[in-house]
């Protein structure tokens, strides 16, 4: 299965806010269809800058780039986004966007080792040049630790179970192996739901340290924003709806006053101001069931 970019048009258009011109990033370029359709609606002043750990991605980043002198991939995670910005000489940008998790291609493709519906190497990187794989990690990690991650990650109510059987289990090449061992341990399988799912979205997550990066990026991300540009990011689950969430809530929030006494007059540190949040209409859900549990939180950049 090809790629296909979630609210691809809704994400754009809230991103420029009917601009035409500027500097902007997609920090996780994926396939490339955010940028490719940025690039159609901006003007021949302005430039595109991409981020993406995955090798696959960057070649096809690479192309683009040869095709058009706007756009840039840059080899880095987001979570580096304003170091790697900085050595490109880009202090401030008019926008920000990211899709976040995994893309059609890396679920897809047996060797990326990301999914149990297509037997491969147990690995799940998104950057598979560096790094332990799942595989690695399992037989290493403690089986509390393990335990841990797939309760917290996963939200995996029979975590413990599962751990002990994936410690018992040894070291495992694929991932119908770890499949199957969860499988077994699982006691009670939702309805319409592999036993299996929640723990490969949990040893997923910590292999890639995606909420971490998701918490390094957001604060980056506000702080390259000009006066009125926009931080569009789309989730694909509640963990990373949450962290979204909560820190758009805080960034738009006004501080309390926490004196004693008399009121005083409490400092205004707000960056940001909520501008929307949007789900996929039922007709992208039709044609592109990836899309289902997506969601857009949009913000812009408050003066001060």
């Amino acid at each position: 299965m090809s790629h296909i970019s979630v609210l691809l048009h809704e994400t754009v258009d809230a991103l420029l806010a009917d601009r035409n011109t500027g500097i902007y990033v997609d920090a996780t370029f994926g396939r490339g269809g955010h940028s490719r359709l940025l690039l159609e609606k901006l003007d021949e002043n302005s430039r595109v800058y991409a981020f993406d750990k995955d090798p696959q991605a960057l070649a096809v980043g690479a192309e683009l780039e040869q095709q058009d002198p706007r756009f840039k991939i840059i080899h880095a995670s987001f979570a580096d986004l304003q170091q790697a910005l900085l050595q490109h000489g880009i202090e401030q940008v008019d926008g920000i966007m990211a899709d976040l998790g995994v893309s059609s291609p890396q679920l897809d493709q047996a060797e990326r080792g990301f999914s149990f519906m297509h037997n491969g190497p147990l690995d799940m990187r998104m950057d598979n040049s560096q790094g332990l794989t799942a595989a690695e990690w399992l037989l290493q990690v403690d089986e509390t630790d393990l335990a841990n991650v797939i309760f917290q990650y996963g939200e995996e109510r029979y975590s413990r179970r599962i751990a002990k059987a994936i410690k018992a289990a040894g070291y495992m090449e694929t991932t119908a192996e770890l499949a199957e061992v969860v499988k077994v341990a699982h006691p009670k399988w939702e309805k319409h739901k592999h036993a299996a799912t929640r723990t490969f979205q949990a040893i997923r997550i910590e292999i890639n340290k995606e909420l971490e990066d998701i918490q390094l990026f957001l604060p980056q991300s506000v702080s390259l924003l000009k006066s009125q540009a926009r931080l569009a990011v789309i989730s694909f689950h509640s963990l990373e709806d949450r962290l979204i969430k909560q820190f758009i809530q805080k960034e738009s929030t006004l501080p309390e006053d926490t004196s004693w006494g008399m009121p005083q007059k409490v400092q205004d540190t707000r960056r940001l101001k909520k501008i929307d949040r949007v789900r996929a209409s039922e007709a992208e859900v039709k044609a592109n069931p990836r899309s289902r549990s997506a969601w857009l939180r949009v913000a812009e950049r408050l003066d001060h």
